[in-house]
């Protein structure tokens, strides 16, 4: 799950949560936001799951995905949307646009893409 709030107009802190039932021993979040450093951005568990909280810079769409245990790769169900990425496979996205919500699809380039329509600007 994401959660998006502002304080201003130029940055929005994005929250990143996953559920306690995750078992790991590690998560880290993995993304443009931070140069796809594998361990710079480790979520922390609490009773209530994994969260970490960033402050992105509003008006820019990241993508991003889960590192578990250091190994294995894992897409978020609840981004805003997805996007191609490396090749054959689709990555997530966060969209600090807006703080809206709302679900469509679309066609990119010959793909469907999950897109919440409210974060995009038409």
């Amino acid at each position: 799950m994401i959660v998006k709030r502002t304080d201003t107009t130029d940055r929005v802190h994005v929250t990143f949560f996953l559920p306690a039932a995750m078992w790991a021993d590690s998560i880290y979040l993995v993304g443009d936001f931070n140069n796809w450093r594998p361990n710079a951005t480790p979520l922390h568990q609490s009773e209530e799951g994994w969260s970490t909280t960033l402050e992105l810079a509003a008006g820019q769409v990241y993508r991003y995905h889960y590192l578990i245990n250091g190994v294995e790769q894992m897409n978020d169900c609840h981004a805003d949307g997805y996007v191609p990425f490396d090749g054959d496979k689709d990555i997530a996205i966060v969209d600090t646009r807006t703080l809206d919500q709302g679900l469509a699809v679309e066609e990119s380039g010959g793909r469907a893409l999950a897109v919440n329509m409210e974060n995009r600007h038409t």
